[in-house]
């Protein structure tokens, strides 16, 4: 289709209504979620039975999102763990773009796609293989040494692995993409004027992968909080929020439940905002 051209009224109107059905598509049950979590009814569907915050600081015998202690605990839980997969990924990932990028040897093309290789394997499957592989290990330990290895055993450090397995992928993808537009004769000149490599480095290489490091680092947060398909298999007793709210809802679901995804798509949204209003200030 070529913009500058004339269209009919029909193709503006398909257009328009293609845009506004995706957009309903899209926010509609996020707007649904939002409106429930101040309904003030034990269930959280329709009917509209008034305003309430009870499902954010309790009242009328209702527990609310900031006084539910083990949905606080499974939050923070989430955000250790999101803290964990950020760092390892982020920094796993730097090295990774720089192998990738500058490093030249015999299949490399083989080991670029052996690194992207968890991007494709679902993530039960994935969890499942590394549930197995640490288990095993773990008990083969046990049995030949009699040493007890309990961060193989199903617990957040499993969950960490296992978030990070696939995670890093997405990091190194991300910062490789900055890196492979990098001009190498800064640092060239750089090395000329006699800095040291770890100078260079520090102030000239990072400097500018400092936007696809915050890239990544939120798109690694933002991927581990969400995730459950792999999390769900390999967690303990300490279960992050997305596992938590699982159970919860086998349970019966609870308007709580709408605060605490509230709550998320507020906290996602400043996080957001934050990241966009760095990126202007940059420019």
């Amino acid at each position: 289709m070529i913009p500058t051209l004339p269209r009919s009224a029909l193709a503006r109107y398909a257009t328009a209504g293609y845009v506004v059905a995706f957009f309903v598509f899209l926010f509609l049950p996020l707007a649904v979620v939002t409106v429930f979590a101040f309904n003030n009814a034990n269930y959280p569907a329709p009917p509209w039975r008034g305003f309430t915050l009870d499902w954010f600081v309790g009242g009328k015998g209702r527990v609310g999102l900031f006084a539910d202690a083990p949905l606080l605990k499974s939050i923070a839980t989430s955000v250790l763990v999101a803290a964990w997969v950020t760092a390892l990924s982020v920094t796993v990932g730097t090295a990774n773009a720089f192998l990738l990028e500058r490093a030249r040897f015999r299949g490399k093309s083989a080991v670029s796609l052996l690194m992207l290789a968890p991007l494709v394997i679902p993530g039960v499957i994935l969890g499942i293989s590394i549930l197995a592989f640490a288990s095993r290990l773990a008990q083969f330990v046990d049995d030949s040494w009699g040493i007890e290895l309990d961060f193989l055993r199903p617990g957040l450090p499993l969950v960490v692995a296992g978030q990070f397995s696939y995670i890093v992928s997405i990091a190194t993808l991300t910062i490789a993409a900055r890196l492979k537009h990098f001009d190498v004769t800064l640092e060239d000149a750089a090395f000329n004027l006699g800095a040291s490599r770890a100078d260079v480095l520090r102030t000239v290489t990072l400097p500018y992968l400092k936007p696809a490091l915050i890239g990544a680092a939120a798109i690694s947060f933002l991927m581990s909080f969400e995730n459950f398909n792999t999390t769900l298999m390999l967690v303990g007793s300490d279960p992050p929020l997305t596992v938590m709210m699982y159970g919860r809802m086998r349970e019966g679901a609870s308007p709580v439940l709408n605060a605490v995804s509230l709550f998320l798509m507020v906290a996602s949204a400043l996080i957001a905002l934050v990241l966009v209003r760095r990126a202007e200030a940059r420019t």
